[in-house]
């Protein structure tokens, strides 16, 4: 990974500003990978968008197509990683920007998924709206196995517009 995920030290007192900065898709999945709480870095992704403070990645958002087949319009995106070392207002600031992205590549949805224990300040504060309740469960089935590394329950569908 080319971007820098180890803090340096910071002087007493001293405030500094997070800032968007580019990151490929390569770089912001090995992030996702050493710091997202509980989902592995996902598979591709359209573009994905970081910020960093005193040059330090401290988040990133990947930016993909909708996982749900019936989002998959053509003029819907999905957050599909959202992954942070705990700045503030980091997250709100990832989610803005990847909306921006979005409109500016011409897509009118952008959409994403959080679990029940995650409270959603931060989409609320970059302008997402709580459209419900979505899935859970297992990927799993009889006749195709598979071990579930992520959480199965059900999540929240949020979502912004113009």
């Amino acid at each position: 990974c080319s971007c820098s995920t180890t803090r340096p030290p910071r002087s007493a007192g001293r405030r500094t500003e997070v800032n968007l900065v580019p990151i490929t898709l390569t770089d912001a999945h090995e992030f996702v990978r050493q710091y997202h709480r509980h989902h592995r870095p996902a598979q591709g992704g359209l573009f994905a968008v970081a910020c960093a403070e005193d040059g330090v990645v401290v988040g990133v958002a990947v930016i993909g197509r909708p996982t749900a087949r019936m989002s998959s319009d053509g003029w819907t995106a999905e957050v599909v990683r959202l992954a942070t070392t705990g700045e503030r207002n980091a997250c709100s600031m990832l989610y803005r920007a990847a909306w921006r992205a979005c409109r500016a590549l011409g897509y009118r949805r952008l959409i994403t998924y959080t679990l029940p224990s995650e409270g959603g300040a931060s989409l609320r504060g970059a302008g997402f709206t709580e459209i419900g309740r979505a899935g859970g469960g297992s990927w799993g089935r009889e006749d195709r196995p598979r071990v579930d590394r992520h959480p199965t329950q059900e999540k929240i569908r949020w979502e912004v517009t113009p």
